[in-house]
């Protein structure tokens, strides 16, 4: 299999919440890390952003750009691609932004009795595996995309996140 470059991550941390987990940018960028090597897409030469923010950050940014007005754990923004796939030479490949809740992700894996930074981990994962093309709209994409995330975060050392639930797509 051919090793693909790394996309240069940004982790723009945008809520004082996040203080309380000091490991939060450093376990979301060996997320991408791992995501990016596992997955068959070329993601050298590009680059995203994740923006760690609140509930109140993120119920806005679901409410403008989904139609839904509540908090939600990650989103992602898949940035649109020029057409044909001409870029100009200096520029990297924008692969989108994804945005993380952090009351929303605390309360998850407080929830579910998992550490935060693994639940952190999944999300990170879960959303770059969107900007790379994954999505979990029907059954059979679900069931692709979780394969996917237990295979990175398995890497991670990281428990199945889906072991003890059905699935709801």
């Amino acid at each position: 299999m051919q090793r693909f470059a790394l996309p240069a991550t940004e982790v723009l941390i945008v809520a004082e919440c996040w203080q309380a987990e000091p490991e939060a940018e450093a376990t979301v960028l060996r997320a991408i890390a791992a995501a990016a090597e596992t997955v068959d897409a070329d993601t050298g030469d590009a680059e995203l952003a994740i923006m760690l923010t609140d509930d109140s950050g993120i119920r806005t940014l679901n409410a403008n750009w989904r139609g839904i007005d509540k908090p939600t754990n990650v989103l992602s923004f898949p940035a649109l691609q020029p057409p044909g796939g001409i870029e100009p030479d200096d520029a990297p490949r924008m692969l989108g932004d994804i945005a993380i809740a952090f009351e929303t992700v605390r309360r998850e894996a407080d929830d579910e009795q998992k550490p935060f930074v693994n639940h952190l981990s999944h999300l990170a994962v879960h959303g770059f595996l969107h900007l790379v093309g994954y999505d979990h709209e029907t059954e059979a994409e679900a069931e692709a995309m979780e394969n996917v995330e237990r295979q990175i975060l398995a890497g991670l050392g990281i428990p199945d996140p889906y072991a003890d639930q059905d699935r709801v797509s």
